[in-house]
């Protein structure tokens, strides 16, 4: 058990606890240092082999990694709140965790389960109507928030390495605990790692995503492709009473570049999307801006139209930065694509999922409305032979995913397991 939400866990924490205490110290992508220890201790105990930070992904892949100084940070709060010095070590300056086992005599087949543990970027709700506000659990950490369920995603893997040894299989089980799933920045490396090139049957899994406790969707698929982009202008600074004819003004090309990404004209063939999500140029009102940021993520129902924003976007940068004479880069900070989910997945999770106690609604095939990274893990294991989907838990939430005030139900984390120990067991009979 865990005496309060500032300690860690044990081995006879529940899943609701551990996953409280996991939402009481949430870790944006790339940091999630305390978590990753923390797991990789759990899993550690129940005799599963690690593959920690650098040996759980390829690290050269990253995107959006934030800077040495930041994750420096990062690990120094992971150690004071109670994150093993030694498993810290292992890790190095890369969070991530890969973990595995063989039961029974190993001639079954290799299963994959992929949970991600990073969380956001928000100032999570302060009011007693928000449940973990009111029972002791809110984010101790002022601007980063478990906005998403990823803290129960991690708990359910938890939950499978706990409970799957009390089953007939008779495969290898792979665990991918991955950061950096917001903004689609964790996936790409992860799938290059070489751990999922062998798995034959794999699934992702999300809580929530609008559907109600008991509601379980077998295969989602069919994401919009996704890119996100950093683009940095640097012009002249020059005093803008004085001179301002010295200057070259990179905010005016921000915002140039602004009108007219907004005005791409949409793509016939299918969804395009495009958002600025962040403007930043620190400077004074009286003077000429020299710099200036702007983050971006253009969408698109396929490859090829998602590829025609960005684009079109590069365009755009180019010529607002031409117009306003000052130069500028563009950095990808993020990326997914699409996926299909395999038939013989959804059959498995779908006959397995209607046996499980309290879901209460299993849909076989819905349309994933946004974008997901773990379409990169997806399309690894298609790629190699083997089956995969994409499992939507349902879970009651008060509001939307990314808001201050989201929360999940607890008793989805039960469900989850369940069905997911089930699913393993289907595809190890086949």
């Amino acid at each position: 058990m865990i005496e309060n939400e500032d300690s860690v866990w044990d081995g006879t924490a529940s899943l609701v606890e551990i996953r409280r205490n996991i939402h009481a110290h949430p870790e944006a992508g790339w940091k999630e240092f305390r978590t990753t220890a923390l797991v990789a201790t759990e899993l550690g105990r129940l005799g599963f082999t690690l593959h920690l930070g650098d040996e759980a992904l390829a690290v050269e892949e990253r995107l959006g990694v934030p800077d040495d100084d930041e994750i420096a940070a990062a690990r120094a709060r992971a150690c004071n709140e109670g994150a093993p010095e030694e498993v810290l070590e292992k890790m190095g300056n890369s969070t991530g965790l890969v973990a595995e086992r063989t039961y029974g005599d190993g001639t079954g087949p290799v299963v994959g389960i992929r949970v991600d543990m990073d969380a956001l970027e928000i100032v999570e709700a302060r009011d007693d109507s928000h449940a973990p506000m009111r029972d002791g659990f809110v984010s101790r950490h002022s601007t980063e928030m478990h906005a998403c369920g990823h803290d129960g995603h991690t708990a359910i893997g938890i939950g499978i390495a706990r409970k799957i040894g009390e089953s007939a299989f008779d495969g290898t089980l792979k665990l991918f605990f991955q950061p950096a799933e917001e903004g689609g920045r964790g996936a790409i490396p992860t799938s290059k790692s070489g751990h999922v090139d062998d798995v034959d049957y794999f699934a992702a899994l999300h809580l929530g995503l609008g559907n109600e406790t008991g509601t379980v969707i077998a295969g989602y698929d069919r994401p919009l492709c996704n890119c996100k982009f950093l683009v940095r202008f640097t012009g002249q600074s020059a005093h803008a009473g004085n001179a301002p004819q010295e200057g070259s003004n990179a905010l005016q090309a921000a915002t140039t570049a602004i009108q007219n990404l907004y005005a791409i004209p949409r793509h016939s063939d299918g969804a395009s999307r495009v958002n600025v999500g962040k403007v930043s140029s620190p400077n004074g009102q009286n003077v000429i801006s020299d710099h200036a940021e702007l983050i971006i993520e253009v969408r698109g129902k396929t490859t090829d139209i998602n590829e025609y924003m960005m684009e079109k976007s590069r365009h755009i940068v180019a010529h607002s930065a031409a117009m306003h004479d000052v130069e500028y880069d563009i950095e990808t900070y993020g990326k997914t694509t699409t996926f299909e989910a395999d038939d013989e997945m959804i059959t498995a999770v779908s006959d397995s999922a209607a046996t499980v106690e309290g879901v209460t609604n299993v849909s076989k095939r819905e349309r994933f409305g946004a974008s997901e990274d773990a379409s990169f893990l997806i399309q690894r294991v298609q790629d190699h032979g083997g089956k995969a989907t994409y499992i939507g838990i349902g879970s009651d939430h008060p509001s939307g995913h990314h808001t201050p005030s989201f929360d999940i139900d607890e008793t989805s984390l039960r469900i989850a397991v369940d069905v997911l120990l089930k699913t393993i067991a289907t595809v190890d009979s086949r």
